[in-house]
């Protein structure tokens, strides 16, 4: 029997970022992926009705357009990727709310008195947000390549990420705007670690766009799948793996998979005190989706909102901030956060006709099986009165119903790993290489590996750079960019 040089495990963006690396290294590389369709987390399916084209997890990716990876990748030259005027939108009830364009500067002055202080807190992070994506797309221990924009980066993230954050600002919009970014971490508010990655998102926000693409994050999977079998790899879907055993040999195993996986299927070979690290690794709290297939246009009450690809719904800094931390609680928010996403705004495939399709989530705590498509549609409706008229039809997914989706969504766990503080350095262990195992030649490089969540690829770059390095003695990492 041939060995193969490297089997990779899941078929989501870090493992087939990690295939394509290996590949165009010279090596033979196959994925299995669990799913008929591969994608993981960056799938688009028909969900509601036939014609009805909808993300399943991942959506917009600002991440993709930052990210070093998907830069040396080409991804832009590779895939139409639609970039809204205005990045995301903050609906406020009974008054105008923030609109976040592109252009800082236009976003800022509809701020009016808060515009100022917006302004000098986005503008620096803005300017540089390639810095910033290397910085905290990075493993944080060791010293950053850009110190000066990391600092920057993290006193603006301990401001708003403590109580002083409101310090600055005097209006509603403004703040509104910023925690609205942050609750895309599913965490107390405020917190540090929600602070930092919704900063860094708000940066890309005013920088790169928020983009879409044609057609759907699938786009990006095929991107990837089409350079693997070019470069000779394969991907093998239905074929779920239950243990390291069962796998053909291979010199290499990379693992997009959680650490919980990797201790079923290893556990017993693994040494004690890895084991140990990898059974403290923490889930956090869930999300709960509804797909739906709409007649037309949401009709916002504030025309701007319909020109944003992401729209934020749950009122204030502080009425957001009460409802996330009710989650955190353990409690299900009466009036809670809504994150929307209306790519038909600006991408004609993915509904018939002057249909639209729309996808929005909210938190709920770990595990949980109520039903959220009543309380979603909800709160679209009050701020855009007559969306419930427009639904054709629903596809509602409970946190408890995600891991049959995905399984890496531990309890509905979208991030695959709570967003804390120790777990931004112990991603799952803290070392500088934390996608090795001890285990010769298997590796992690999955979104509960360094830098976490998103639809970057990078910690399947990281991964596939550790194994050429340490499995195959390859030193010089290979070009990923288009023939």
């Amino acid at each position: 029997m041939s060995i193969l040089d490297a089997i990779i495990v899941g078929a989501g963006p870090n493992g087939l970022a990690a295939a394509v690396t290996l590949a165009r290294a010279g090596l033979s590389v196959r994925v299995y992926e669990r799913a008929a369709q591969p994608g993981g987390g960056a799938r688009t399916q028909e969900l509601t009705l036939p014609g009805f084209r909808h993300d399943t997890c991942s959506a917009v990716h600002p991440l993709a357009v930052a990210s070093p990876f998907f830069r040396a990748f080409g991804l832009a030259e590779r895939i139409e990727l639609l970039t809204p005027e205005v990045s995301f939108a903050h609906p406020l009830p009974g008054g105008a709310g923030g609109i976040a364009y592109r252009d800082l500067d236009r976003t800022a002055q509809a701020l009016g008195r808060d515009g100022r202080a917006y302004r000098r807190l986005l503008a620096p992070l803005a300017a540089r947000s390639l810095h910033v994506a290397e910085f905290t797309g990075s493993n944080l221990i060791g010293i950053p390549r850009h110190p000066l924009v990391a600092a920057r980066f993290g006193m603006s993230a301990l401001e708003q990420g403590s109580p002083l954050w409101n310090a600055r600002f005097s209006g509603e919009a403004a703040p509104a705007m910023i925690t609205g970014v942050a609750a895309h971490a599913i965490v107390r508010q405020p917190s540090i670690v929600g602070a930092g990655a919704g900063l860094a998102l708000q940066a890309h926000a005013h920088a790169g766009g928020w983009p879409i693409p044609r057609g759907g994050s699938q786009a990006i999977v095929d991107a990837l799948i089409a350079d693997l079998v070019a470069h000779g790899g394969e991907v093998v879907t239905d074929h779920e793996v239950r243990s390291l055993r069962a796998l053909p040999p291979a010199r290499a195993t990379l693992m997009d998979v959680t650490p919980r996986a990797l201790l079923r299927w290893a556990g017993d070979r693994l040494p004690a005190r890895y084991r140990r690290a990898l059974q403290g690794f923490r889930y956090g709290n869930a999300a709960a989706k509804v797909d739906f297939a709409l007649s037309g246009a949401v009709p916002w009450a504030d025309p701007r909102v319909a020109q944003a690809g992401t729209v934020h719904l749950g009122g204030t800094r502080r009425d957001i901030a009460y409802a996330e931390n009710e989650v955190a609680r353990g409690r299900h928010a009466t009036d809670p956060y809504v994150l929307v996403s209306q790519p038909s705004v600006l991408d004609d495939t993915r509904a018939p006709g002057d249909a639209q399709s729309l996808w929005a989530y909210t938190h709920v705590p770990a595990g949980s099986t109520v039903d959220q498509r009543e309380t979603i549609t909800r709160m679209i409706e009050r701020s855009a009165p007559g969306f419930r008229d427009l639904i054709l039809d629903a596809r509602s997914v409970t946190a408890a119903d995600l891991p049959e989706e995905n399984p890496n969504y531990i309890d509905g766990d979208i991030s695959a790993g709570a967003a804390t503080l120790r777990q931004l350095v112990r991603r799952p262990v803290a070392t500088t290489d934390p996608w090795r195992t001890p285990l010769p030649g298997v590796y992690l490089c999955g979104a509960s590996t360094v830098p976490g969540p998103g639809v970057h690829g990078l910690s399947g770059w990281y991964a596939a750079r550790s194994a050429l390095r340490h499995t195959f003695g390859i030193p010089t990492l290979p070009s990923l960019a288009p023939a």
